[in-house]
Formats: C-alpha cells, sequence, structure tokens
C-alpha cells in the first residue's frame, strides 16, 4: 500500500491508548499493509499504528529480516529483571537513551484471519515487543526514563529541530 509519514513527539495520537481492533475489514487490512510497508525500511524495528496516525492495536516488526504484523497485541509476560539497554524511536528522531526494559517478553494477538499469534524472545525482539505495547498503550519510550536521563532527554528534545 504505502510508507505512511511517523508522527513526532508531542503529537497527541502518541499519548492515545489505542481502541482495539473489533472488526477485520478493508480499512485494517489497508493498515496493516502500510504497517508493513512503513516498517520494511532500513533501520527500522517496529512501527505502531498510532505512530502513523492511527489510534488503533496493532503494530509491525522487522527483527533481523523476519516482518510481520500483530493485532491487538497484549504483552502477556517478561521474564528477568529489566535492565538499561540503548534505544531509540522513530517519533523521537536523533535521539538514543538507555531503557530499562526486560531481557526476555511475550505478546499474544491475532492476524488478519483472526487466527492467534504468538511473539516471545529476548534482545532486540523482547525490546521491540515491549516498545511497541508501550506505544499502543499511549508511552512513547521517554516516559520510562528517569533522572538525570530523562532531564537530558527532554533538553535534547525541546532542543531538537524538529520538535
Amino acid at each position: 500500500m504505502a510508507v505512511r509519514e511517523i508522527r513526532l513527539y508531542g503529537d497527541p495520537v502518541l499519548r492515545q491508548v489505542c481502541a482495539p481492533i473489533e472488526q477485520i475489514d478493508d480499512g485494517v487490512r489497508a493498515l496493516i499493509a502500510d504497517l508493513v510497508d512503513t516498517v520494511e525500511l532500513p533501520g527500522r524495528a517496529g512501527v505502531a499504528a498510532n505512530q502513523i496516525g492511527v489510534a488503533l492495536r496493532a503494530f509491525s516488526y522487522n527483527i533481523d529480516g523476519d516482518i510481520g504484523y500483530v493485532i491487538n497485541p497484549v504483552l502477556v509476560e517478561v521474564r528477568g529483571e529489566a535492565v538499561e539497554i540503548g534505544e531509540g524511536c522513530l517519533s523521537v528522531p536523533g535521539l538514543w537513551h538507555d531503557t530499562p526494559r526486560h531481557p526476555w517478553a511475550r505478546v499474544e494477538g491475532i492476524d488478519l484471519d483472526g487466527n492467534p499469534v504468538v511473539l516471545e524472545g529476548e534482545g532486540l525482539l523482547a525490546q521491540a515487543l515491549q516498545h511497541e505495547t508501550d506505544h499502543l498503550d499511549g508511552m512513547v519510550y521517554l516516559g520510562r526514563l528517569q533522572g538525570e536521563t530523562r532531564k537530558t532527554a527532554m533538553r535534547q528534545v525541546r532542543e531538537s529541530d524538529w520538535f
């Protein structure tokens, strides 16, 4: 379908808790196609629907060339103590900050045919699952930062040429 423009931090849609998708229709099929097209660009690990301006619960992922999507994803399990790991976000371009993430995560949802989808793993996949479900819950990764890291990040946002 189309590569969609990424909404930037400060856009109200990024703070919205995304609504579950109740019915899979042509509009949802087009949304998923756009999410997949948008995540296929180099350097992208995931794109949540609200990042392209649609407050519905879906995201696409691109982890080590494995590209897919999940409709109505729910983060059902994390394992291990959260550790600080370098993280960036398409909605916060050019910034990278250590963010607390669990080393393993599991997301459950459905596909376009209504079949169950389970994504689970560690490393970049675990980080992406947590990051994208945060987006769908109305949180950008900056909201996970604390103390001086958060102050520095917010100053960098204010001083950026895109904010």
